[in-house]
């Protein structure tokens, strides 16, 4: 998933927090303004996610969290489906809802499967951007890849994308490669970053 945050001195009162019943209705309204957390299907995400909050918001919650993979196949930019790896969402919050963050990972290796493009995505609500929002939970999903045993994570966004490549240098990233994204068309290129976290 591409990353998308902003330029700006780290912030102190932003914290991560699980995706619970506390914060939903700040997540509604952040996808009833417009804002999405797939910055690859971007309207399509929006209306999906609210179906399914209507439907059945404690079963949206439990998909936040997916450690062994379980949940629906994720859908490429393409419209075909891929199996989704292990991995979970947490909510920027800072009294509202501010944005989401989320890390995946192949069992047993760092390495990422080629469809899927990074460990890393992450979208901050465009009414909390500026605050240095991105760079703090980037640097805070980083621990809990740590935890998870990942050397590195890997993350990939647009060349023109300047805001979103200082948040992740800001947390140590590194440019690797200039590629095609996979599952993108074949001029949408895109920078993968990686971030070691061995030290």
């Amino acid at each position: 998933m591409q990353s998308h945050g902003a330029d700006h001195p780290i912030s102190t009162t932003m914290h991560l927090v699980w995706p619970a019943e506390e914060y939903l209705a700040g997540y509604v309204a952040a996808l009833e303004r417009g804002w999405s957390p797939d910055n690859a299907r971007p309207e399509a995400a929006i209306r999906e996610q609210l179906a399914e909050i209507a439907r059945d918001p404690a079963a949206f919650l439990r998909r936040m969290v997916d450690r062994e993979g379980k949940g629906p196949p994720m859908i490429m930019p393409d419209g075909s489906t891929k199996p989704r790896l292990p991995g979970y969402r947490k909510w920027m919050w800072d009294g509202e809802f501010c944005g989401s963050i989320g890390l995946r990972w192949q069992p047993g290796t760092s390495k990422l499967p080629p469809h899927v493009a990074g460990h890393v995505g992450y979208a901050v609500v465009p009414w909390k951007r500026g605050l240095g929002y991105a760079t703090r939970a980037l640097e805070l999903i980083l621990a809990d890849a740590r935890a998870e045993g990942l050397e590195y994570v890997e993350l990939a966004t647009d060349p023109a994308n300047l805001p979103s490549q200082r948040v992740i240098t800001a947390n140590g990233g590194v440019v690797v490669e200039h590629l095609v994204e996979p599952g993108q068309p074949r001029d949408e290129e895109h920078l993968w970053f990686r971030i070691d976290l061995a030290s």
